[in-house]
């Protein structure tokens, strides 16, 4: 038994009902080569179950369930699960016919509107038959209390392999125990003697933040006297209907766009293909916004999920030991400049911004989010967000930014899942409150992978997203002097 902390702990506290804080992918595979003996899909669904079943211990937190202190007086606690079953975790589904995007797209959604069983293991993964062209996909749903985007990505690899027939994966050392559901009355004893290290970190938290503030602002004061735009603050968001109180019901769309197109743009603007990414969606968004009739006169602001893990050079490796999961990830704040018609000065307006946001984000650090998030008591802030949802206060006030948008580096080589090549990884980031559009970007052999889930109140119009976004890409290639073209 072990307690949550930090980050791990506040996306459990911080959930609501219209707000479930869980993470994912939609991964889509080719059918198995030949005539083998995973031809049938029931025969591939036996498979594709044994395989994740053989390779669970690789994952502890997927055995372990989090059990809330009484009256919220602490923070959660793991536990290896007591009850655990597979079956629950690991089902299977078929789309209507004909299986194409629409179908895939409208089962993900009314999936990820659901939030996971608290009661159990915070994952699940559905296997979905039924694609077009004999396709299948796999969906995985994960709690943030888990992971965050980098370590999401490296766990998805203990259950790929790097060819068509799975790697042989050792046995657990030791047997795995279950154990039992803890008492109130231990629990309640636990958190109270947490409580004796509390006023320490307090303390320490708000030396940190004291001094972090004051290097803040003589930051943005330097930017300001040196001519320079400064990064955009908390709340400085404009108020637009992409913003507002969540409701329970889910849009989902995926697009692909050609890395190398990406790279290309990036080469020759002196931009990094998150930069890229970024101007095309505050494209995208404006045209959104210009077609329902809204004029936006400040530009939208976005913000950008930072990892703050030590990453291995090069793409995330495939390997038979246990992930490295938990929260570790920090946010920087970036102007979209939506205000720019022009798609190059958007592009170099946005490159500014994330370099400047960057600067302040390298300044504030992960450790004072965490300690702060460690401070705060569910039994407050379980009630304060529920609350803050209930009354619909998102509705009223200004929002802290206008979008979520995060971009995860992925590997550059073939990945294949129970026998079956993957073609493409679409990832699934969350919505918090107030934000109706997370935006999340994967690359994965040539292709930039994006998925975006919207609530269905503010973006009923997520669908036209996708052409959108590749018609900003487009803009941007074709603004590409011809001789960086022909050296790239």
């Amino acid at each position: 038994m072990e307690s949550l902390t930090g980050l791990d702990a506040a996306f459990l506290s911080f959930e609501t009902p219209n707000a479930p804080l869980h993470v994912g992918a939609v991964i889509v595979f080719d059918p198995p080569p030949g005539k083998q003996l995973l031809f049938s899909e029931s025969a591939r669904f036996g498979f594709a179950r044994r395989l994740i079943e053989q390779r669970i211990h690789l994952v502890p937190p997927f055995r372990r369930r989090a059990v809330g202190v009484p009256f919220g007086l602490g923070q959660p606690v793991w536990i290896e699960d007591p009850e655990l079953d597979l079956d629950a975790h690991v089902r299977r589904a078929r789309l209507p016919t004909p299986g194409g995007m629409a179908e895939l797209t409208e089962f993900v959604a009314d999936l990820l509107a659901r939030p996971l069983d608290r009661s159990r293991p915070l994952w699940e993964m559905v296997i979905t038959e039924g694609l077009e062209g004999g396709r299948s996909a796999l969906i995985v749903k994960m709690h943030h209390a888990i992971l965050d985007g980098v370590s999401a990505a490296s766990l998805l690899g203990t259950f790929l392999d790097l060819g068509p027939r799975p790697r042989a994966i050792e046995p657990p050392e030791a047997s795995w125990e279950a154990e039992r559901v803890p008492t109130a009355t231990s629990l309640v004893r636990r958190a109270l003697g947490a409580v004796v290290h509390e006023p320490g970190l307090a303390l320490g938290t708000i030396n940190r933040s004291v001094r972090t503030v004051t290097e803040l602002a003589e930051h943005r004061r330097r930017l300001v006297s040196g001519g320079s735009e400064p990064a955009p603050s908390p709340f400085a968001a404009p108020r637009t209907s992409l913003n507002g109180a969540l409701s329970s019901r889910r849009k989902f769309a995926m697009a692909s766009v050609s890395l190398s197109e990406v790279k290309l743009v990036g080469r020759a603007f002196g931009a990094t293909v998150n930069d890229v990414m970024l101007a095309c969606v505050g494209g995208a968004l404006r045209s959104l916004l210009e077609e329902r009739g809204e004029e936006i006169d400040a530009p939208l602001v976005a913000m950008v999920p930072v990892s703050t893990r030590e990453r291995e050079r090069g793409s995330p490796a495939i390997a038979n030991e246990p992930t490295t999961l938990g929260n570790k990830v920090s946010a920087m704040l970036v102007s979209l400049a939506t205000t720019i018609d022009d798609p190059v000065e958007r592009l170099n307006a946005v490159a500014e911004s994330g370099r400047s946001a960057k600067t302040r984000t390298d300044v504030l650090g992960a450790r004072i989010i965490d300690d702060w998030a460690q401070l705060i008591v569910p039994a407050v802030s379980t009630r304060a967000a529920r609350l803050l949802s209930n009354l619909r206060v998102f509705d009223r006030v200004a929002p802290a930014f206008n979008v979520t948008i995060s971009n995860v580096p992925g590997p550059q080589f073939d990945l294949w899942f129970g026998g079956c090549r993957i073609d493409a990884l679409y990832p699934i980031g969350p919505l918090v409150e107030g934000i109706g559009l997370n935006i999340t970007a994967l690359s994965y052999m040539g292709g930039l992978h994006i998925g975006m889930l919207g609530c269905r109140r503010l973006v009923p119009d997520l669908d036209s997203m996708p052409t959108l976004i590749e018609s900003r890409i487009e803009e941007l290639v074709s603004a590409v002097p011809a001789i960086t073209r022909d050296a790239g």
